[in-house]
């Protein structure tokens, strides 16, 4: 841990109440990072039966987030630096719960620019937490990374699964159900204003040393970023057509959107079993190869062995989010202060959501081309596999080169 890291940690009073205030604010932000986009899939034939969108308009529907995140994940450092990091996540969570308000509006220009809005908050949140993790909790990277994850699985995955059930309530409307979200997130508000009153930004040297590094030259960095990327398009396909896919091969709406809520809270489980395994092992090869091998195989799974389509997605669900744990873990364990880890996280995130965003839009192309899920499919397949061949490098115990000249990795 740098020296500035310290000075930064330091700013924080180190009172149990104010410590715990901090744990909660940070879970409960982490639980507005993923149940804004991935609640649509339920209820996204409704969506496109209420607007009438075309198959293009849905698609963009569901890439839209991901748009998001590739273009402001580059910006949230720069706004760190500017506004503080405590005030910029303070920001996010604004535009979320604005962005999930503006459901109960019947406009569909109003529908698209809101989802954005969300993206963009969501983005802001995805780069900026990694990094206050790091300057924060610095012996306890695992855990806490662990335990937003956990956060986000069980959230979005338990609002998945009760979508439809809380629609069909009284006739609520998919409306509702999703601007209800919003509470969610003056929740979070409500609990993160302790921290406004700090407002901690980098020093002068340590933004020095991030400049000097350069980390978009480093192949350990390409290498952490395509392993958080693969997983991010073969997730993102899952999370915007898996009940379409299951309602093709015979399953309810309701069943298909249960389905779907635990594939996002299957994600969560690695984040109660994962952090003992991280803290024994200094090279975290092993394991990024295994998961993402089996999530690719559990991918092909869904095609030749629709009968066991439960047990596929528990399976991919766990994969998904142990990936997920590790990608992230790899953005503090393979930088040396919290600034280098804001800009790898933004790095990642960027080109890791570019490449997803292609990923929701290609599923529905070869799905509209043959009628058949199988295509999209293979895409999760190959994605995986690539995941577990970035393992190999990523997974290495070695960092980024720290304030020093380009060197190879």
């Amino acid at each position: 841990m740098q020296a500035s890291d310290n000075n930064v940690a330091s700013a924080h009073p180190s009172g149990l109440l104010k410590y715990v205030i901090l744990v909660v604010g940070i879970i409960l932000l982490a639980a507005n990072l993923r149940a804004p986009i991935t609640g649509i899939a339920p209820v996204l034939e409704q969506v496109i039966a209420f607007f009438q969108l075309t198959a293009a308009q849905a698609g963009l529907l569901t890439t839209l987030p991901l748009l998001g995140f590739a273009l402001i994940s580059p910006l949230a450092p720069k706004m760190a630096k500017k506004l503080g990091l405590e005030t910029t996540l303070f920001v996010a969570l604004i535009l979320i719960g604005a962005g999930c308000l503006s459901r109960l509006l019947d406009a569909k220009s109003i529908l698209f620019i809101g989802t954005a809005i969300i993206g963009v908050g969501i983005a802001i949140g995805n780069v900026l937490l990694p990094s206050l993790i790091k300057r924060d909790f610095p012996q306890q990277v695992a855990l806490m990374t662990s335990a937003y994850v956990l956060s986000m699985g069980i959230v979005g995955g338990g609002f998945s699964a009760l979508a439809i059930p809380i629609t069909n309530w009284h006739q609520m409307g998919w409306q509702v159900t999703m601007a209800s979200l919003s509470l969610l997130a003056l929740i979070a508000m409500i609990l993160w204003l302790p921290q406004l009153k700090y407002k901690t930004k980098p020093d002068s040297s340590a933004l020095q040393s991030t400049n000097q590094d350069k980390i978009w030259q480093h192949s350990l960095a390409w290498q952490v970023t395509f392993f958080l990327g693969s997983n991010s398009l073969f997730t993102y396909i899952i999370v915007g057509w898996l009940p379409s896919i299951l309602i093709e091969a015979g399953y309810s709406a309701e069943k298909a959107g249960a389905i779907h809520g635990i594939f996002l809270i299957a994600t969560a489980v690695p984040g109660l079993v994962l952090v003992p395994l991280l803290a024994k092992l200094k090279d975290q090869r092993i394991p990024a190869i295994i998961l993402a091998g089996i999530a690719g195989v559990c991918s092909l799974g869904l095609i030749y062995f629709p009968q066991f389509a439960f047990l596929c997605t528990v399976i991919m669900g766990f994969s998904s989010g142990a990936c997920f744990i590790l990608g992230l873990s790899f953005i503090s364990l393979r930088t040396n202060h919290s600034l280098q880890a804001a800009s790898l996280s933004g790095m990642a995130q960027c080109v890791g959501y570019s490449l997803a965003a292609t990923g929701p839009m290609l599923a529905g192309y070869f799905h509209g081309l043959n009628g058949s899920w199988d295509g999209a499919l293979w895409i999760c397949a190959s994605a995986n596999f690539l995941g577990a061949v970035m393992g190999i490098g990523c997974g290495r115990n070695i960092t980024i080169p720290y304030a020093q000249s380009i060197k190879a990795d």
